[in-house]
């Protein structure tokens, strides 16, 4: 803003002189401006900003937020790993239980012997309803050409497979793609030690669902 000047400060050319308050920069600094001027083709003239973003500042202001930035996909990253686990061992989780429930039935109706003929099963059988990304019972098919996140079972390897999405932070299990199996064993009492199960020797004791091949998930 500029202010007119009282009568009695006109100068000797009879320019009127113009007074100015500082004014605010958008650097926090403020713009200085002559309060008198005998000039009559500069009076008034604003002189601009003492200040403003240095090449120095602007380097560090993009360091800062590339740093942020790699901070934050591989937090992102983290979570999608741990969103994959949980999902993967709560789908497991749940079969298991069926498994349990299954177990408990024949305990009841003393029908254990009839347990024998599940070991190797579809355990996703069990289930009243299957997960949206099962893709059923699949013969000889090649886990390359399947899309990675889904469940399905291996009728020749007797296996529920689970194909991995986040394959760089999975540890164990088969490559090519990575992925997890599991599947139904018998629980048994081996009496004679030959680690098979027979019939009339050995003493059926239930069912539950374990990996075939160990795995671990990793962060890092």
């Amino acid at each position: 803003m500029t202010y007119l000047a009282d009568s009695e400060k006109l100068d000797k050319h009879k320019f009127v002189t113009y007074c100015f308050f500082k004014l605010p920069c958008f650097t926090r600094k403020v713009q200085r401006v002559s309060r008198e001027s005998h000039n009559p083709r500069g009076r008034g003239r604003l002189r601009p900003c003492n200040g403003g973003f240095s090449l120095l500042e602007l380097v560090l202001v993009m360091v800062i937020i590339s740093v942020l930035m790699v901070f934050a996909i591989s937090r992102l990253l983290s979570l999608m790993v741990d969103a994959e686990r949980v999902t993967m061992e709560t789908v497991a989780g749940t079969l298991r239980s069926a498994i349990g429930m299954k177990v408990a039935e024949s305990i009841v109706k003393s029908k254990l012997s009839e347990l024998p003929a599940l070991a190797g099963s579809n355990p996703m059988a069990l289930l009243a309803e299957t997960p949206r990304n099962y893709l059923g019972e699949l013969d000889g098919a090649d886990p390359a050409k399947l899309e990675d996140g889904n469940w399905y079972f291996d009728k020749r390897g007797k296996a529920l497979v689970y194909l991995v999405r986040n394959k760089v932070y999975f540890v164990g299990g088969l490559a090519t793609p990575p992925r997890a199996r599991f599947t139904v064993k018998l629980v048994y009492s081996d009496n004679n030690g030959n680690g098979v199960f027979d019939a009339g020797v050995d003493e059926v004791q239930g069912l539950r669902l374990g990996p075939v091949e160990s795995y671990s998930w990793s962060r890092e």
